[in-house]
């Protein structure tokens, strides 16, 4: 079916919900259709003009998988020229760098492309954040955000430590869809409870312009510590866990970090391990010249 054909067919399908559903039924589906129509006209809009603003000799299919929405409806479509896998690794390439501070690494173990809700991927992290569940959770959502941006086809992830196996070893984190996963007051594997993540972009300006320095910003109303060291951008929110002092009067030398009111030192590299505890590291993600953090509604009610 196509052209006038598919006009034709949906009008008549809401006509029938109007007669056999009620009000609000029939203005759910009406939205519906809206939705779907703008999101499909944009694409077609985002296409017509990235394929006129391509530079000559530009490869145009890769023009239009670089751009998120129209990947999105060319993977929707099984349109993509790279598949799932190869996907994957390329988002894991963008989060390796934040990961090496909290979980060492991330490789693939598997993919259940035929798995009933949908294909499944099997992930496993080198190294560990020393016990820390904040860690464990801001590399979860790093992960969950990465993955679902270059490959949404994937209905959930599997995560294992290197010493755990797929039959019968624990996984040290599961990342299903959202809703329900993220959903207040559902715990997470290691028993904390996550809430959702919410993703801002950070504005140029409140970054740390050059490395060996740190900067503390609010977004949402959340305090956040900045710290760009040579090779890495960490983010924590601004606050000492061992006395609560703010930590934009901090002293940075090389890699750690001590607090100007009680004097505990924090590795600013490896999660703030120090005497104090650790420092709540947020997820962050480095691409296309921005930079983006994940604000969780626990963490923001905190602040």
């Amino acid at each position: 079916m196509a052209g006038p054909d598919v006009g034709e067919r949906v009008a008549a399908l809401l006509d029938e919900l109007g007669r056999s559903a009620d009000p609000q039924v029939r203005a759910q589906a009406d939205e519906l259709v809206r939705t779907l129509v703008e999101f499909y006209g944009e694409g077609l809009t985002r296409v017509v003009r990235l394929l006129r603003n391509a530079p000559p000799g530009a490869d145009p299919v890769g023009v239009l998988v670089a751009d998120e929405l129209v990947a999105d409806l060319l993977i929707l479509h099984d349109l993509h020229p790279d598949d799932t896998l190869t996907r994957v690794e390329r988002a894991l390439d963008k989060v390796r760098p934040y990961l090496g501070s909290h979980a060492g690494d991330v490789e693939v173990a598997g993919l259940d492309p035929a798995a009933v809700d949908g294909p499944v991927l099997l992930l496993r992290l080198r190294g560990s954040c020393d016990g820390c569940p904040s860690s464990a959770q801001t590399v979860r959502w790093t992960i969950e955000e990465a993955v679902a941006r270059l490959a949404p086809e994937i209905a959930r992830i599997d995560v294992e430590s290197a010493g755990d196996t797929a039959d019968g070893g624990r996984p040290l984190l599961q990342i299903l869809p959202r809703p329900p996963e993220d959903a207040p007051g559902r715990s997470a594997p290691d028993g904390s409870v996550p809430g959702r993540a919410h993703w801002h972009t950070v504005v140029p300006g409140c970054l740390p312009r050059r490395e060996e320095t740190l900067v503390t910003t609010e977004m949402d109303g959340a305090g956040l510590l900045l710290v760009r060291l040579p090779g890495g951008l960490y983010a924590y929110r601004d606050r000492c866990p061992a006395c609560g002092a703010r930590l934009g009067d901090a002293a940075l030398a090389g890699d750690l970090l001590r607090c100007a009111g009680c004097g505990a030192d924090y590795d600013v590299r490896h999660a703030g391990s120090g005497a104090g505890g650790h420092l709540d590291p947020l997820p962050l993600l480095q691409e296309d010249g921005s930079v983006r953090i994940a604000l969780p509604d626990s963490q923001e009610a905190a602040s």
